[in-house]
């Protein structure tokens, strides 16, 4: 098919992974996906990651970035200030399947996650010495990157995607529910099934793998708690992906060039379907 263009309709990044986002006007994208999403992630002791499927009051947890580093806000804490570049040891961290390095945060940090979520955590960034490959079998052949977001460095989503699922829905659900970094417009529902690459100026998002969703989108981020059973139940009846054993909304996109280039809401990309 011919190339067609759309727009950026919203943009988000996530600090810490499963806390809540930030909506941006602007952003960078780096070979690993937008500058500082997914680089501070909670752990077990054991070093295994921690989500909104666990401790659902995660989404409460507000965040914030600037050069110094990390701000943290929540319901009833003190504000927590992270250095970016904080000493810290070196500690096995693991993300599915991944398992590689994060810098501890130190006690303090983890005191105060421990208090506000109520169990054993600790805060962990991104060591990039132990760079994390996303998985070959979807990216064929173009090496990709990302830090510690689920498996790819950004997630797609289009406003006419929502717009169709919450017709379905006896009450509409926002799009924060499904935590995208890129929202496009001016495309049909689902066309980000369907498109190739979406580039704009040096930069160049290829679509590579459905994004299978899980019970994060049935809490309520503005509350911190589960409130049903949708979006999840509708999207099975529809949007089932037996492949990949769940129902998929959204596209995992990989960065093929672009890497410290600008991304602003309201530009448009040239997009080519596969």
């Amino acid at each position: 098919m011919s190339a067609v263009r759309a727009s950026l309709a919203a943009l988000h990044v996530y600090p810490v992974k499963s806390c809540r986002g930030i909506a941006l006007a602007a952003a960078t994208l780096a070979d690993t996906g937008f500058i500082d999403d997914r680089h501070w992630m909670m752990v077990r002791p054991n070093g295994r990651f921690v989500t909104q499927r666990e401790l659902p009051r995660m989404a409460l947890i507000g965040t914030a970035v600037d050069a110094a580093g990390l701000t943290l806000t929540a319901p009833g804490m003190p504000p927590l200030a992270v250095a970016r570049n904080g000493a810290g040891d070196a500690r096995p961290v693991t993300v599915w399947k991944f398992t590689g390095s994060g810098i501890d945060c130190g006690d303090r940090v983890a005191g105060w996650c421990t208090q506000f979520l109520d169990t054993p955590l600790r805060l962990m960034r991104f060591d990039s010495r132990v760079p994390r490959e996303c998985n070959p079998e979807w990216t064929r052949g173009t090496r990709a990157v990302t830090e510690f977001a689920d498996g790819y460095p950004v997630l797609v989503i289009s406003l006419a995607s929502l717009d169709e699922l919450n017709s379905r829905l006896l009450r509409p659900l926002p799009m924060e529910r499904f935590r995208p970094n890129v929202v496009i417009d001016g495309i049909g529902a689902y066309d980000e099934d369907r498109i190739h690459e979406m580039r704009a100026g040096e930069v160049t998002l290829r679509l590579v793998k459905p994004c299978t969703r899980c019970s994060i989108t049935t809490t309520d981020q503005q509350a911190g708690a589960v409130d049903g059973v949708e979006p999840l139940r509708t999207l099975k009846s529809y949007r089932l992906d037996r492949a990949l054993s769940g129902v998929a909304f959204g596209q995992n996109a990989i960065v093929v060039s672009g890497a410290g280039s600008h991304l602003q809401v309201g530009q448009e990309f040239d997009i080519s379907w596969k």
